[in-house]
């Protein structure tokens, strides 16, 4: 049974094995190199230092991880955060990452989030480093697309475009309430 928690200290080196594939194998995160676990460490200390930072587990093993984080870091865009999702190889295809977002989702609208943004690579022409699965996916979990960047990524000597894929987690209401940390709401 895959259980999705918040990510533990020593979680790090397991996270930055799944990430390492997808830096040195694919266009899918425009990362050249493979950070060291330290640098790692404190990113994931960074990020769930206020927003949700989630592992699926099964029998021990971390199958893969997804969090939240600032959109852009002026004050007006506090309601939209980014998010972010990666699996290990061999869990892609099973479900994994809808159970992360779908809980990544409920407690970003817990903390008062109303905007989810996504920043995905796409190809018009796969070539072994990049299909255009992730924007499936999360046209699949009801993103919708909102923009296109062209060419605007080099990796492996090939040009890519960005998308920007939003949904909607809330309503807009006025007044709006303050976003609160994920250590703010009852689950953490």
């Amino acid at each position: 049974m895959i259980k999705i928690r918040f990510v533990e200290a020593d979680d790090a080196q397991a996270l930055l094995e799944i990430y390492a594939y997808y830096v040195k194998e694919t266009a899918i995160t425009f990362e050249y190199d493979v950070p060291s676990v330290a640098e790692f460490q404190e990113r994931i200390n960074t990020i769930s230092s206020f927003y949700p930072y989630l592992v699926a587990v099964e029998d021990g093993h971390i199958l893969g991880y997804a969090y939240a984080s600032a959109f852009h870091p002026r004050a007006a865009y506090a309601w939209s955060a980014e998010s972010t999702v990666y699996l290990s190889k061999d869990a892609r295809g099973k479900g994994v990452g809808r159970k992360l977002y779908q809980q990544l989702e409920a407690d970003l609208k817990a903390m008062g989030i109303l905007n989810l943004n996504a920043c995905i690579a796409t190809t018009s022409l796969e070539d072994g480093h990049l299909d255009n699965t992730s924007q499936k996916f999360h046209e699949a979990l009801g993103f919708d697309m909102v923009g296109k960047f062209h060419q605007s990524g080099y990796k492996f000597q090939t040009w890519y475009d960005m998308i920007w894929m939003e949904k909607m987690l809330a309503s807009h209401d006025k007044p709006v309430q303050s976003v609160q940390s994920i250590h703010e709401t009852k689950r953490y």
